[in-house]
């Protein structure tokens, strides 16, 4: 059975607008949104404490299992949240994959979340050198991965729009 309804991947480094710009696309789309961080709270999907960086090691075999069922049916936005890996995900799920770059890391933006030490030079390091989406490229169809700007409330606008027109366009491409 076809989704009626497209499933979409948010990544990048923490605190360029995924969450922000996931719950609004859900609000004015109708779709599920779903954190990553909240998932892994609630289930307790972790498998482990980094000391170095200071977080749970995600169970990410949990959490992909957690999801599956949900993914073959549609309509969900994954946000990655602080797991800002993407390639745990398999390919199949997702039929866009939306990668928030910033053209200047904001080393507050991570500090006001409590980045410190090594936790916060490799946040603003995967940041300069666009790890993530390198990480998106390899794991995901090129034609699936697309690079938002993210560097302004405009851009987020902006980008929210475009969302909601494609999530509309694809609904009637795909029923």
């Amino acid at each position: 059975m076809m989704a009626k309804r497209p499933n979409i991947l948010l990544t990048g480094t923490p605190g360029v607008g995924k969450t922000t710009l996931g719950k609004e696309l859900a609000a004015k789309t109708g779709l599920t949104y779903v954190n990553i961080g909240e998932l892994a709270h609630e289930g307790q999907y972790y498998d482990g404490y980094d000391e170095e960086y200071q977080c749970p090691v995600l169970d990410e075999d949990r959490v992909v299992d957690e999801l599956d069922q949900k993914m073959m049916e549609g309509g969900v936005i994954v946000d990655i949240m602080d797991y800002h890996g993407c390639d745990l995900f398999p390919e199949r799920w997702f039929d866009i994959v939306l990668y928030f770059a910033r053209t200047n890391p904001v080393v507050h933006r991570l500090e006001d979340r409590g980045y410190t030490g090594k936790k916060l030079q490799d946040n603003v390091q995967c940041e300069i050198f666009q790890i993530i989406y390198e990480e998106a490229m390899e794991a995901y169809s090129e034609e699936i991965v697309h690079q938002l700007p993210s560097n302004t409330p405009e851009d987020l606008e902006e980008n929210l729009e475009q969302l909601i027109q494609w999530t509309e366009q694809w609904i009637k491409d795909h029923n």
